[in-house]
């Protein structure tokens, strides 16, 4: 690289030319980090076994769990919004505050921005649940294959969850809390972050809109950026009511309660719980964090379209302007939706005892 000059946005700038400012720096090391991420991540990842070394990719992970980007992720809020009983959204509005606007659609993105921090490079991991599967051909995720760690978005959804009612914790750590919970069931609804071939899609290079990319940036933002310039204005506010109009009064009205359904297709029935209620009143009443029916059922049920659709990439020159992109338009609104909707249903049973839904 050469020392005098700098790449930003397809175009060599001469340093001698700009103000180094703290948010230009930041774009600069993010844009040069994000382009070697595939080349380094090839360093320390077995494609043979899907396996990482975890100290390394720890650190490497930051650029690789951006999650629905920030979009996605105030989209999710935003319909949770919707469908908030009164004690829950006192106790959003109450802790996010005028910083967030009192809603859970600005404090969505908060997460993938802290990790950039060397206070919290820890949660990285968090974001995400690696399946050891082999999509198209199976999909599948097991908390004990998959988690047996306790560092994955599973336990993280568990611990948070535990956190954010636990009155002995400060107001900052409660209000931390609630923007992990915001986030993470957010990400879950992802595809890509509950799936480890190709480090999640991340090394799977790619063409979207005319841009050299990969398949994990495509359905985080790459698609999303297509329709919702052409469909809603180029907002999440605009997106979000649009969706939350079509689960009160359109098409994802009867779908709904199965959304809210967490029963297990895997275990014995007198070994699985059957609700959002159970697993919060488990969770709550046991003062100990442990594996949750709900989370590990919408990982399994993202997981599935890494085998239905995600990953049949293969012969198009362009996904976000091919029949490609018509087919995962459908897949990630509803996948937004749902996980607003269960956002909101998650917080209502934490504050007011019962979904409300």
């Amino acid at each position: 690289m050469r020392a005098d000059f700098l790449f930003r946005h397809s175009t060599w700038i001469p340093v001698s030319s700009i103000e180094a400012t703290p948010e230009l720096e930041k774009e600069y090391l993010e844009t040069y980090f994000s382009a070697l991420l595939p080349f380094i991540f090839r360093l320390f990842f077995d494609k043979s076994r899907y396996k990482m070394n975890y100290f390394a990719c720890s650190i490497l992970a930051a650029r690789s769990v951006r999650g629905w980007g920030a979009i996605g992720h105030e989209t999710v809020g935003y319909v949770a919004m919707k469908f908030l009983s009164p004690k829950a959204l006192s106790f959003v509005q109450s802790s996010l505050g005028s910083e967030y606007s009192e809603s859970l659609g600005p404090a969505a993105p908060w997460a993938d921005d802290v990790r950039f921090e060397a206070a919290f490079s820890w949660s990285a991991p968090f974001h995400f649940v690696d399946a050891e599967d082999n999509p198209p051909t199976s999909c599948s995720v097991e908390q004990m294959r998959d988690c047996s760690s306790g560092t994955c978005i599973l336990s993280a959804i568990a611990n948070y969850t535990a956190r954010v009612v636990d009155t002995s914790l400060s107001t900052e750590q409660r209000q931390e809390a609630l923007k992990f919970i915001d986030h993470f069931i957010g990400d879950i609804g992802q595809p890509l972050h509950v799936e480890a071939v190709e480090v999640r899609g991340n090394d799977i290079n790619a063409v979207c809109n005319g841009e050299r990319t990969n398949l994990h940036a495509v359905w985080d933002s790459g698609i999303i950026n297509i329709f919702l310039k052409a469909q809603y204005s180029n907002s999440a506010i605009v997106w979000a009511n649009a969706l939350a109009q079509r689960i009160q009064t359109g098409e994802f009205k009867s779908l709904t309660s199965t959304w809210l359904s967490c029963s297990s297709t895997t275990e014995p029935v007198n070994n699985r719980r059957r609700s959002i209620e159970d697993d919060i009143n488990g969770l709550v009443s046991d003062a100990t964090i442990t594996p949750l029916e709900c989370p590990l059922v919408w990982a399994r049920e993202s997981n599935a379209y890494d085998c239905s659709f995600v990953f049949s990439y293969t012969g198009f020159s362009d996904l976000c302007t091919s029949s490609y992109a018509t087919g995962a338009q459908p897949i990630i609104e509803e996948q937004i939706a749902k996980q607003g909707y269960r956002l909101a249903a998650w917080l209502n049973v934490l504050f007011d005892g019962s979904t409300g839904l």
